[in-house]
């Protein structure tokens, strides 16, 4: 699959697209078990937030499957041909209401884990005229196929803030 167009997705999206090296389904795939690994390494520090008002290694990851769920469904309505915008998301408000801090981080990553693993087999039964398709959400334009860059970019994005900031 190419890589998405600049004209495919609007400018915030491309922090996350230009993290994305080789083939994004491989990369998919390989995070569905290496970003749990990454997640377990982290169990002294899950409650840790490298300042006040930051998140903590629990709510980053709890950010990140909540993401990662909003941003499959705007790509299943888009390849499906929805026609209708879709609504954006406060991300500090998602958070706040989520509670990631009394889970387990182990149940964070298993979770992150099995959401991927399933979203693969919508992302691997996608065609081109479905990548090619596009939709509104966020009052922007983007396409399924950068969607399915950004998924992955979100990761690495985070797992580096996790590493610059955090350990």
């Amino acid at each position: 699959m190419n890589r998405p167009q600049t004209h495919e997705y609007p400018v915030w999206a491309e922090q996350y697209i230009s993290l994305v090296e080789g083939d994004v389904f491989e990369l998919l795939k390989r995070q569905a078990a290496e970003f749990p690994d990454f997640v377990n390494d982290l169990v002294e520090k899950a409650d840790y937030a490298y300042a006040p008002g930051k998140w903590t290694i629990k709510e980053i990851i709890g950010h990140i499957i909540d993401t990662e769920r909003i941003l499959v469904y705007r790509l299943t309505c888009f390849a499906r041909g929805e026609n209708h915008a879709l609504p954006g998301f406060e991300e500090d408000d998602y958070v706040a209401q989520a509670h990631f801090k009394d889970r387990s981080l182990l149940s964070l990553s298993e979770e992150f884990s099995l959401l991927r693993r399933a979203n693969m087999y919508l992302f691997n039964s996608l065609i081109e005229k479905e990548l090619n398709r596009s939709g509104t959400a966020s009052e922007r334009q983007i396409t399924v196929r950068a969607l399915l860059y950004v998924i992955p970019g979100h990761v690495i994005h985070h797992i580096q803030t996790i590493k610059s900031r955090y350990l």
